[in-house]
């Protein structure tokens, strides 16, 4: 081989020698560089932790320094609120035993007075004994005798106070009761304008001959006895000229048969069979005639939407009649009254009008059914959906139960007024004479009266007492009592005043 080429191959490999050497110094000082670079940084961190660790140390100290200060505190302010308890207790305690020992002294103390009041009590007894014999030996009198004298002379001077209380109490209420009532009575009658009419109540057909009483009575009186069996009136046939009673407590019946006998005097045909048939054409006309008079009533006082079976029912008082007066103009004035003193008290106007319209409605069949009229027109309405006030205005108009509504009062005064204007009814001579002399009667029935005098028509009556045996709070006590007793005793329209005159003279003559 050349030498040069050997030079070549030792030169390279000594120099692959060296780059090897080289490349293992390069990479050894590399490692060394890295290892010191990871030993500087696990140094880092080990300071870092060891940092760490002492605040953390620090801060557990700090929190249990704080939680262990806060515990004790509590636990200083527990002990320091259980001292004042148990020192509220104490002073309780103390001052349990202080009261019961008070109450123990109370006790006693109460003891002893008992029995003291108890030794005084019986002392004070043997004294009452002894004056209460020694009072009815000096009087002469018993202690049951004393005691009536003493409580008939308390009663007196009771009675005297009572009086004369009432007195002034009556008249203060009087003076401003009078004017206010005055002014509503007085205000309504002005703007009431209803005629003054007297009806007369008496079923009398005429008849243009006296030959038609023959054939009224017809063959063997079968026509009179058809005419009664078809009506239920009794016809009576006497010697009046030319006229025909006909008389039942059913005023609806007597006017059927008015009209049918009125009918058949018309036609002239008088026979069973036309008989028949004129009362079964009467009838119908005169419920035909009720229905329209209840409807016209309502109309005019101003009541409309009533049940149609009220309305007939209203329609039959056309027939009834009070003393002269008609019950079913009666029925409508009452109802304008009471809705004008309605609007002037501030009461229900239509209450109070359908109250007055319907008050007396009873009366159409109070012939026919049990009990009184109110109650009985009260139940009718009741039936047939009249309200519950209105209802409650028909059942107390007669204050047979209280009235417990405005509206109810409301409808006793216009009932009241009604019936007792001037010209609204009338009585026969015997019946006016005979409830004078009973209204005199009662007030002669009392002691210490000496003349009575019934007076404005019965209105009023005038009470002369003896002076020497009822003096002045007695005549006011008298006129009390004696309006209650008429006011029990008798049956009147409207109200009655009683006056009680008491006169004590002194006569001397000069000679």
């Amino acid at each position: 081989m050349p030498e040069g080429m050997l030079l070549a191959i030792i030169l390279g490999l000594l120099g692959a020698a060296v780059g090897a050497i080289g490349g293992a110094i390069l990479q050894q000082r590399v490692t060394q560089s890295r290892v010191a670079a990871a030993e500087q940084n696990a140094a880092r961190i080990l300071n870092e932790a060891e940092r760490r660790h002492k605040e953390l140390l620090i801060e557990a100290r700090e929190e249990a320094l704080r939680v262990k200060n806060q515990v004790e505190a509590e636990l200083k302010e527990r002990r320091n609120e259980l001292q004042r308890l148990e020192k509220r207790l104490l002073q309780k305690e103390e001052s349990l035993e202080r009261k019961q020992e008070a109450l123990e002294r109370r006790e006693r103390a109460l003891a002893d007075r008992e029995a003291r009041l108890e030794e005084t009590r019986l002392q004070l007894q043997r004294l009452e004994e002894q004056q209460r014999q020694e009072l009815e030996r000096v009087a002469g009198l018993s202690l049951q005798e004393a005691r009536q004298l003493l409580l008939a002379e308390v009663e007196r001077e009771a009675r005297d106070e009572a009086a004369r209380r009432i007195r002034e109490i009556e008249q203060e209420l009087r003076q401003e009761a009078e004017e206010r009532a005055r002014k509503i009575l007085v205000t309504a009658m002005q703007r009431l304008t209803s005629e003054v009419v007297s009806e007369a109540t008496v079923s009398v057909v005429p008849l243009p001959s006296e030959d038609m009483k023959g054939r009224i009575i017809g063959r063997e009186g079968r026509n009179i006895r058809t005419l009664e069996h078809l009506t239920g009136v009794d016809v009576i046939i006497d010697d009046t000229p030319d006229a025909v009673t006909l008389s039942s407590f059913d005023p609806v019946r007597r006017e059927v048969a008015r009209v049918a006998l009125t009918k058949l005097i018309s036609d002239g045909r008088i026979h069973p069979a036309r008989i028949e048939e004129m009362v079964e054409r009467a009838r119908r006309e005169v419920e035909q005639a009720m229905q329209e008079a209840g409807e016209q009533a309502a109309l005019e006082a101003g009541c409309p939407g009533l049940h149609p079976e009220i309305l007939k029912y209203l329609g039959r008082l056309k027939f009834r009649y009070s003393y002269g007066q008609n019950q079913l103009k009666h029925a409508v004035e009452t109802a304008r009254l009471a809705a004008l003193i309605a609007h002037e008290v501030g009461a229900d106007v239509e209450v109070a009008r359908r109250g007055g319209l319907l008050h007396d409605l009873g009366k159409a069949v109070d012939h026919e059914v049990e009990g009184t009229h109110a109650k009985i027109g009260a139940d009718l309405a009741r039936r047939y959906g009249v309200p519950g006030p209105v209802v409650h205005c028909i059942e107390a108009h007669h204050e047979e139960i209280e009235p417990q509504t405005v509206e109810a009062v409301i409808v006793i005064v216009a009932d009241a007024l009604s019936g007792s204007r001037p010209g609204a009814r009338r009585e026969s001579l015997e019946q006016y004479l005979k409830r004078l002399e009973a209204l005199e009667a009662v007030a002669y029935s009392f002691p210490g009266v000496e003349k009575a005098f019934a007076i404005q028509a019965g209105r009023e009556i005038r009470v002369i007492v003896k002076p020497d045996e009822i003096d002045d709070l007695g005549a006011f006590r008298l006129a009390r009592d004696l309006s209650r007793k008429i006011q029990e005793s008798l049956e009147y329209p409207g109200q009655i005043k009683v006056t009680v005159i008491r006169e004590k003279r002194a006569v001397e003559y000069a000679r």
